[in-house]
């Protein structure tokens, strides 16, 4: 018999824990968190079925702050831990949040893999291209030339591109958004809810402490227009105040901005394909970077690939048809055993 169960409905202020906020004031992690316990409601899912799993930097106060479970791992290791949950427990849908130092630095080998075996995780990139909590280090996102306390003549390194890494390790999806876009930021995160496979977010965060206006390009109500593309799937790159401009590739396959107009037409623009397997485009375009091209806000790369907690889950159901229910305690005493 059948039992038809109705779900509460859940508001944002479900989400919310007794904690108090310790962020810095204006900090850009404030409207992140908003816009999450925004998204949570709609999805449908109960509230104990939410874990957001973080590892350490600013960002990782996260589950602090979220009436969910979670936890507040260690420097670099939440996608490992993270994949432990989602393998112990299938039914739950979990978070990763983490930073450009915790995940891009210590963190790189972890990030890396959680991404190319397309375990069923959302992760969520706070970039703000410095370390925050240590109180403002150059980090792996940093541009270079960054005067900070570990760079006081400028940084000589080369920065990391978090969504050219991301997609390099073949991500199954792959976007970024900005802190204070509240309605775009709303509907990545959301559409990363509904994927199915390891869903990359990276979010441009503004530290107005230690880094204050690094993204003011984007975010900037009289400059993003024309410094900023919004990607829609199948629709031309067209971006500008007056939409009078876009990208399109010249003779040697690289992007250039042109004109509308003037015999250029839309149809000779590049057009935006986030479910191509070939991940050509999506690199190409995680590559267009301000100043010198306007930069890609949305999803890059979308599409539905084999998980590996599913091919886990199929292992072990093999396992279990093949061999029945384990049996731990006889597992401990198989094989050579001595006593100390």
């Amino acid at each position: 018999m059948s039992v038809d169960v109705t779900l509460p409905v859940l508001s944002p202020k479900d989400f919310a824990s007794d904690q108090e906020i310790r962020w810095c004031p204006r900090c850009g992690d404030y409207s992140i968190l908003a816009q999450m316990k925004k998204v949570l409601p709609t999805l449908g899912i109960p509230k104990e079925k939410f874990v957001f799993v973080s590892g350490i930097g600013c960002s990782s106060r996260f589950p602090y702050y979220m009436n969910t479970y979670g936890m507040h791992s260690i420097h670099g290791r939440a996608p490992a831990i993270a994949t432990g949950v989602k393998l112990a427990n299938p039914d739950l849908q979990v978070w990763v949040i983490t930073g450009d130092g915790d995940s891009l630095s210590i963190g790189g080998n972890h990030f890396m893999h959680v991404l190319r075996r397309n375990v069923d995780l959302k992760v969520i990139m706070f970039n703000n291209q410095i370390y925050g909590l240590t109180k403002g280090q150059y980090s792996p996102t940093s541009p270079t030339g960054t005067k900070t306390k570990s760079t006081p003549f400028g940084s000589v390194d080369r920065p990391l591109n978090p969504l050219s890494v991301a997609i390099g390790a073949r991500a199954t999806f792959a976007a970024r958004s900005v802190d204070v876009d509240i309605k775009h930021l709303c509907n990545v995160l959301e559409r990363a809810a509904h994927h199915k496979g390891t869903a990359f977010v990276e979010v441009y965060q503004d530290c107005n402490v230690f880094n204050s206006g690094a993204f003011e390009f984007a975010s900037k109500k009289d400059q993003k227009e024309d410094n900023v593309i919004y990607l829609e799937h199948g629709k031309p790159l067209i971006f500008g105040k007056n939409r009078d401009k876009g990208v399109r590739l010249n003779s040697h396959d690289q992007p250039e901005v042109v004109e509308l107009g003037k015999g250029i037409t839309e149809d000779d623009l590049l057009f935006h394909d986030e479910k191509s397997e070939d991940m050509n485009l999506a690199f190409l375009l995680a590559g267009m970077r301000y100043p010198e091209m306007p930069e890609p806000m949305g999803v890059f790369r979308c599409v539905e690939q084999p998980t590996y907690n599913d091919a886990v889950y199929r292992q072990v159901e093999s396992a279990t048809e093949r061999n029945g229910e384990g049996d731990l305690e006889a597992l401990f005493q198989t094989g050579d055993t001595w006593t100390v």
